[in-house]
C-alpha cells in the first residue's frame, strides 16, 4: 500500500494529506440550515451537512492531493449517524482516487486489535460473501499495549495490501508526559521508533514499509532522530500550520530521495474560508478557499523539502 501512496505523492508532487476533521463551528451555515430544513434539528441533519461539506472539499482538491485523513472521533460524536457519515466520506474519497488514511488510533489486546484491524483495513466473511467494512487504505495505531496489539494490524496489512502509521511522538503539548520518559537512559519515543523499524521489516513494499510512524511537526529535533532510526518507515506528520509546525521545521522528516514523509493539515484546509487570507471566497466559496489553501501548503512544503 505504501507504494501506492508514494506513487500518488510523486504524480502530484504533493507530500500532503488533508485532514477531514469536521467540527460544527467549521460548517458553513447554509449547509446546516439546508439539512435542518429537511431533517429537523437532529444528529442526522448534522451528519448530512458534514458529508456535503466533505464532498465539497474533496471535489475541490482531489486533483491536487494524494490522500485524505478523516479523524473518526469527529464523526463518532454524532453517534451511529456519524459513523455512517464517516463511511460515506471514506467511500467518496476513494471514488475520487484518493488514498484514505483512517485516523482511528486503535490498539488493544490481540483479539480486540484483530477485530479493529478486520473492521477498518481487513475483510470479514459472512457465509459465502466477503466484506471490507470500513475499507480505509491505512489507519493510525496506538502501540501502548505492545507487539500483540500491533501485530494483528501488520498481518492484515500483509494479507490485504494495507498500511498503518504507529504513534511514536505525537504533536500535542503534553505528549512528553509519557513519550519523553527515559528508560535505561533513552526516551520512550526512541524505543517505540525502534519497534516500528522492526515491525516494518516484516511488511516491506518496495523501498519503504507499510508500517509507518506518526511524528509531530512540533518536535523537529526529535523528528530528526526518529528519521534516522526509521529510515524505511513513512512518517505521517501532524501539527503543521494551526498547531505551530512550520515548513522549515520539516526538512528532517524527509529522506534524501525527497520522500519519506507526508504532512497533514486539517483546519488550515477545511476551514480556510474562516482565515483572513482566504476570506474573499466567503462562506459559499468554502471549497474554493480550501483549494487555494492546498495550493499554498504544497508550495510551502515543497520549498522545504
Amino acid at each position: 500500500m505504501i507504494s501506492k501512496l508514494i506513487k500518488k505523492i510523486e504524480e502530484k508532487d504533493a507530500p500532503i494529506v488533508v485532514g477531514l476533521d469536521p467540527q460544527m463551528s467549521f460548517l458553513p451555515k447554509f449547509l446546516l440550515d439546508e439539512a435542518i430544513k429537511e431533517k429537523g434539528e437532529t444528529l442526522e441533519a448534522a451528519c448530512d451537512a458534514v458529508v456535503k461539506y466533505n464532498k465539497g472539499i474533496i471535489d475541490a482538491t482531489f486533483d491536487l492531493i494524494p490522500a485524505v485523513k478523516p479523524q473518526i472521533a469527529m464523526y463518532e460524536q454524532f453517534g451511529c449517524a456519524g459513523v455512517a457519515a464517516y463511511k460515506e466520506t471514506c467511500d467518496y474519497a476513494k471514488s475520487k482516487g484518493l488514498v484514505v488514511i483512517g485516523d482511528i488510533k486503535r490498539g488493544d489486546i490481540g483479539s480486540t486489535s484483530g477485530a479493529y484491524a478486520t473492521g477498518h483495513i481487513g475483510t470479514i466473511e459472512i457465509g459465502s460473501k466477503t466484506y471490507a467494512p470500513f475499507d480505509e487504505d491505512m489507519v493510525t495505531v496506538n502501540p501502548y499495549l505492545g507487539s500483540d496489539g500491533v501485530q494483528p494490524f501488520i498481518d492484515v496489512c500483509n494479507k490485504c495490501d494495507r498500511g498503518i502509521f504507529v504513534l511514536v511522538k505525537t504533536s500535542n503539548p503534553s505528549s512528553g508526559e509519557f513519550q519523553d520518559r527515559e528508560i535505561d537512559g533513552r526516551p520512550l519515543y526512541e524505543l517505540v521508533g525502534e519497534k516500528v523499524r522492526e515491525w516494518g521489516e516484516a511488511s516491506m513494499d518496495g523501498d519503504y514499509s507499510n508500517v509507518g510512524a506518526v511524528v509531530g511537526a512540533t518536535y523537529p529535533e526529535m523528528g530528526k532522530i526518529l528519521r534516522q532510526i526509521m529510515p524505511k518507515s513513512y512518517i505521517l506528520v501532524p501539527g503543521y500550520g494551526a498547531q505551530g509546525g512550520k515548513a522549515e521545521d520539516l526538512k528532517c522528516f524527509f529522506n534524501s530521495d525527497g520522500l519519506g514523509a507526508i504532512v497533514n493539515s486539517s483546519r488550515g484546509i477545511i476551514a480556510a474560508y474562516k482565515n483572513e487570507k482566504y476570506a474573499k471566497f466567503g462562506e459559499a466559496g468554502y471549497a474554493e478557499a480550501s483549494r487555494e489553501a492546498v495550493k499554498d501548503m504544497i508550495a510551502d512544503i515543497n520549498s522545504a523539502r
